[in-house]
């Protein structure tokens, strides 16, 4: 039910003006789900006030309520014409009162850490891009369908946004920044094994995919009512720069589960790190923040190594950003292994000497669609320096793809190699004593891969060519014989 309710929203939005891409869809769907789900919230935490004899205190004041202008019903349960707006009225009401009310509740909220702040957080980034109220009213009463009630249902239901996700990430654009292969995620948060009254962060959160796999992780285990209420409001912490992003990152952790996520919509790198303290710190870090971008020079002053280069100044913010004895998994591109700049000198040495590096996991080309580089996964722990690393040289015996992409029996022998550190013809250990110590280069050559075959010598590829071309006229002249 649900997968056909999105794509009857997708044909509405597909006629639309105003958008063009399947970020737009996964955009307006987003707003339009959010208010959705709010709603049946508000009626299910009603009820439940009911039952115990008190009044619940509704978020969202009664005009501005889904059931009464996106969705008023008649006594029988159907939409009742004559109160719902359409057309030029239902763009109206939308942009100019609802859009603006709920923008408000940013001012009004008492702390950054509930939802009604993050509700005036996504309404002031987020922009209605309906043209036609008719299309809207389409939308909107394919969305009514929706009854987003028990677990089983949210269940379903993130996991089909999660797809409309990774459409995002394939269209294109800048949408690929937002999305990582959920199987690589997995596999990082297995190796780093968080647990219940650790809090898990990522500075650069995209659509919040490393959370929302931490927290299913977790919520698989046995909880008691306490750690679920630890899981649901001290565990997940996260920040993101662009709006679209944050708006993404946001409902997606509301249909894991987490009704008041703990994103930040803020420029990560602005951070001086000088002034972090203890109580600022997180015991794990799960990250695959942006490549190749740069920032500028007064961005730059905030970290002891400068660079323009986003990647590394992240690094050096999940470095400082975690505990003592805490674990990370952050996602960087290959080259930082091996590149000869004063920067990526310092940052390798920096990582090793503060950091006890134990794993490298070498991810192959094709592994994020479309990003054109070759990754690594860094795993360090803080407060010990790197004795010896193991490395894993991922190679899945295929080449990777949009319709071959990285599934999770890929990684399974990556996982349980890592467990005891295991050398076998894809992994293999290295004495940080053994590498050069001026450079500190962590990019090493398999040793244990099965030696190729020489090349052959070019007189013996011809003289075979020839012997064949022989062979294949003796058939020929056979067959004409034949006929």
């Amino acid at each position: 039910m649900f997968e056909q309710t999105f794509k009857n929203i997708d044909n509405v939005l597909w006629k639309e003006a105003g958008c063009t891409t399947e970020l737009d869809y996964t955009e307006q769907s987003s707003w339009l789900l959010f208010l959705k789900y709010l709603d049946d919230l508000e009626k299910e935490r009603e009820m439940e006030a009911q039952l115990k004899g008190e009044e619940y205190e509704f978020i969202i004041d009664e005009p501005h309520r889904w059931s009464t202008w996106a969705a008023p019903k008649k006594a029988d349960g159907t939409l009742d014409d004559d109160k719902a707006l359409i057309g030029d009225d239902l763009i109206q009401f939308v942009n100019d009162n609802l859009f603006e009310y709920l923008k408000g509740f940013k001012e009004r909220a008492s702390s950054p850490d509930t939802i009604i702040y993050k509700i005036g957080e996504i309404f002031g980034e987020i922009k209605n891009k309906f043209q036609s109220g008719y299309s809207l009213r389409d939308a909107l009463e394919y969305m009514d369908e929706l009854k987003i009630r028990s677990q089983k249902e949210k269940h379903e239901l993130s996991h089909l946004y999660e797809a409309k996700i990774k459409n995002m990430g394939n269209a294109g654009r800048n949408g690929g920044e937002y999305y990582t292969p959920r199987p690589l995620i997995r596999a990082m948060v297995e190796v780093v094994k968080p647990k219940i009254g650790d809090r898990i962060y990522d500075g650069a959160c995209g659509s919040a995919g490393f959370l929302c796999e931490a927290h299913d992780y977790l919520r698989g285990k046995d909880l008691t009512t306490s750690e679920y209420e630890t899981l649901q409001t001290k565990t997940f912490y996260g920040k993101e720069k662009k709006s679209l992003a944050y708006v993404i990152a946001i409902m997606n952790m509301i249909l894991h589960g987490i009704d008041a996520p703990n994103i930040l919509h803020t420029n990560t790198l602005s951070e001086d790190l000088r002034g972090v303290q203890p109580k600022d710190q997180f015991e794990v870090i799960l990250a695959n923040p942006p490549f190749g971008g740069k920032e500028r020079a007064e961005v730059q002053q905030n970290f002891p190594i400068k660079t323009s280069e986003t990647a590394f100044l992240f690094l050096q913010h999940f470095i400082k950003y975690l505990k003592a004895h805490g674990r990370a998994a952050v996602v960087i591109k290959n080259t930082f292994l091996s590149n000869s700049d004063n920067a990526s000198t310092a940052l390798r040495k920096e990582l090793l000497e503060s950091c006890n590096l134990h794993t490298v996991l070498d991810c192959p080309s094709g592994t994020f669609l479309g990003a054109g580089v070759k990754t690594v996964v860094l795993f360090f722990d803080k407060g010990e320096a790197t004795r010896k690393v193991w490395y894993y040289q991922l190679d899945p015996g295929r080449s990777l793809g949009k319709t071959n992409p990285l599934n999770d029996d890929d990684l399974k022998d990556f996982v349980e190699k890592q467990k005891t550190f295991a050398d076998s013809d894809k992994s293999w250990s290295v004495n940080i004593a053994d590498i050069d110590q001026s450079t500190f280069d962590l990019s090493v050559k398999n040793p244990n891969a099965p030696e190729e075959a020489p090349l052959r010598e070019p007189e013996d590829i011809i003289a075979e060519i020839i012997a064949l071309d022989t062979e294949s006229a003796d058939i020929l002249q056979n067959i004409r014989g034949m006929l």
